[in-house]
């Protein structure tokens, strides 16, 4: 992990004063170096950084996903101060020319090592191959429990491994299913926004095949915001842990510009805030990440606007 890691950079936490020491985000949060032993437990939230678009690009898209954690950061950095936790900077991970296996596994080690220390993970990509090396940090801290995967996307990421088992930003989940059936875990994953413009047949037929639990897009469109609710359902009231996954491009381009493949047919945030906001608060969530904002094809920062929303409200449930 020393390699690849990055110590937090506090010069991105700044915002407007106005005359108190407590009223931003930026003024609260609090530096944590990684490489460096805890003196004590903690409690709070952490947020670490995946600076990799490297499945991106295996992946045939439009690579920037890897400035994404920096923006996201900013962004944070304005919004008002939550004050019912103590939330920490641990840094980044960043890829380089080491590659995508070792960048992931990098990411896994710093995220069991938050967990260690009593945090919850907060894990800002980076590509949605962000998922993989998060999930093996999971599996590594607790042993392989049993999880249940909640991910917000346009699409399943179930494509096909690579033949040199090297995956990309398409393959996370698939790549967790394989986990599961080498450990005999079923494969609990309920897929939120799901595309059928952004998913092949056979992508679908994979979907099924898995047991993957969908909720289309369109579905949400004409039933609201209950219809996510009700779908959660059986994640809320399971005993099992939550990894839940927000990948951006799941949103209307509307609010969500500054992404690899932006979505014209997209859901809005207000679809899944509610909904989020009870599964954060039934304390079943152990760690969430947010992937795929490419500050470079963003415009007026909204995508890392909507990122840094999306995270107040789940923080501040």
């Amino acid at each position: 992990m020393k390699e690849h890691y990055h110590s937090p950079t506090m010069a991105d936490w700044t915002g407007r004063y106005d005359g108190t020491q407590t009223d931003y985000f930026y003024q609260t949060i609090e530096p944590m170096i990684l490489t460096s032993p805890p003196s004590e437990k903690l409690s709070g939230y952490a947020l670490l950084g995946f600076a990799c678009d490297l499945g991106v690009v295996r992946n045939q898209g439009r690579a920037g996903a890897k400035e994404g954690p920096q923006a996201i950061k900013q962004a944070l950095a304005k919004l008002p101060a939550i004050h019912a936790h103590s939330i920490y900077d641990a840094g980044d991970i960043v890829a380089d020319e080491s590659g995508l296996q070792v960048a992931q596994t990098a990411l896994g080690n710093a995220v069991c090592c938050l967990l260690d220390r009593g945090l919850f993970p907060i894990v800002l990509g980076g590509g949605h191959e962000t998922a993989f090396g998060h999930y093996q940090g999971l599996m590594k801290h607790s042993g392989n429990q049993a999880i249940h995967i909640v991910n917000i996307d346009a699409h399943f990421d179930l494509r096909p491994i690579p033949d040199d088992q090297i995956g990309h930003s398409g393959t996370s989940f698939k790549q967790i299913a394989e986990h599961c059936k080498l450990i005999k875990q079923t494969f609990n994953y309920y897929c939120i926004g799901i595309q059928s413009v952004s998913n092949t047949a056979s992508l679908f037929e994979t979907a099924k095949a898995l047991g993957v639990h969908t909720l289309p897009a369109e579905q949400i469109f004409l039933q609201g915001s209950a219809s996510v609710e009700d779908f959660l359902k059986p994640v809320i009231n399971s005993p099992l842990p939550v990894y839940l996954s927000i990948c951006l491009d799941a949103f209307a381009a509307c609010y969500a510009p500054g992404v690899s493949s932006p979505q014209p047919l997209g859901i809005f945030p207000w679809h899944i805030i509610p909904a989020l906001k009870k599964l954060v608060a039934s304390g079943n969530i152990i760690a969430m990440d947010m992937v795929e904002l490419a500050p470079c094809f963003d415009k007026d920062g909204l995508t890392a606007k909507l990122a840094a929303q999306l995270l107040w409200n789940l923080l501040y449930y």
